[in-house]
């Protein structure tokens, strides 16, 4: 099925880059904003992304590129997000354009650092956009593998249930399988939170802590998740549902989790800083724990495995007393 909208992806990394390649499957051009001119001409010169998923080649034609906000957002009907979230607010910055009337697709997995606010509240508040027309794409997948053709799973999340059918149209395919939901914050916030648990995998993982207490990790971290999502967003869901738990195991098992990677290091013993300097992407997880404890402070939820990754990352607890620590919660 062809979308009849006007696509901007916004945001120049892996997942904007396998996101583009899913919506020119099936629509017939989109503009794309990078934020620099010399990965445009690039992208130009070899058919591909320059710096990400470089094997995956596009139709130069079907794109208009631009470094300019304004002019993407004055083009088109539909504005993809696909930022790192603690840039988010510098890159929107730019923006003039009334984009009121515009649908929006966040997906950003990420809290609007200082704001400690989900994607869709910022953009209601800051540009009016109404509840409606705020759309989130989240699920199990790891740009990587969506690129490769692999057969993967998203959601599209959306007050407005048709308003979500045409978006996923515009991305489902023979090997991406679009899943529609109602639950825009609940699944803002598991994503959020999934990229904290999946710090909290990695630092396991680089303790040598091994496979057992992984898995007991996992399925606190489920039960975590859901008070936290069911306290701020109280409304029916199955927190087993693929874009909670499903995106909770990808990002907490996958050798391509940033923030299991990320997490890691800090296991074997590297500083959060050096940690942090190491890593070619953002690891969301990182202003993912500062945030939500800070929200948190509000709500007073129980929290310990989040409250342990904030120590470690912000308190310069060590990762092995943190997680004993955390590990006498396990039930």
């Amino acid at each position: 099925m062809k979308s009849p909208d006007k696509i901007a992806v916004i945001g120049g990394g892996s997942w904007a880059t396998a996101l583009a390649k899913l919506l020119l499957d099936n629509c017939p051009s989109i503009v794309w904003l990078m934020h620099r001119q010399d990965r445009i001409e690039e992208f130009l010169s070899e058919g591909h992304n320059p710096a990400y998923l470089t094997d995956v080649l596009f139709d130069l034609r079907r794109i208009t590129f631009t470094t300019d906000i304004n002019e993407a957002a004055s083009i088109a009907d539909i504005l993809l997000l696909a930022l790192p979230s603690p840039y988010f607010k510098e890159q929107m910055a730019p923006l003039t354009v009334d984009i009121s009337g515009k649908t929006i697709v966040s997906a950003i997995k990420g809290i609007v650092p200082e704001d400690n606010l989900t994607v869709s509240d910022y953009m209601e508040r800051r540009y009016g956009i109404a509840h409606c027309r705020n759309l989130v794409v989240s699920g199990p997948c790891h740009a990587e593998e969506v690129a490769l053709g692999r057969r993967s799973y998203l959601t599209v999340g959306c007050e407005d249930t048709e308003l979500a059918a045409r978006f996923a149209s515009a991305i489902s395919g023979p090997a991406l399988t679009t899943i529609i939901s109602r639950d825009v914050a609940g699944i803002e916030y598991a994503a959020v939170l999934k990229n904290i648990y999946a710090i909290c995998a990695g630092i396991i993982h680089g303790l040598g802590a091994g496979d057992n207490f992984q898995a007991m990790l996992v399925s606190n971290a489920i039960r975590e998740m859901n008070r936290f999502v069911s306290a701020l967003v109280p409304q029916k869901r199955d927190i087993c549902d693929s874009v909670y738990l499903g995106d909770l195991l990808v990002t907490s098992y996958s050798r391509f989790s940033r923030n299991h990677n990320f997490g890691t290091m800090l296991g074997r013993g590297y500083s959060v800083n050096t940690a942090r300097m190491e890593m070619v992407q953002t690891a969301e997880g990182y202003y993912a724990a500062k945030c939500i404890h800070e929200i948190n402070l509000d709500h007073g939820i129980e929290m310990p495995i989040m409250e342990g990754v904030y120590d470690i990352l912000y308190r310069k607890v060590k990762p092995s007393r943190a997680i004993a620590r955390m590990a006498d919660t396990f039930r």
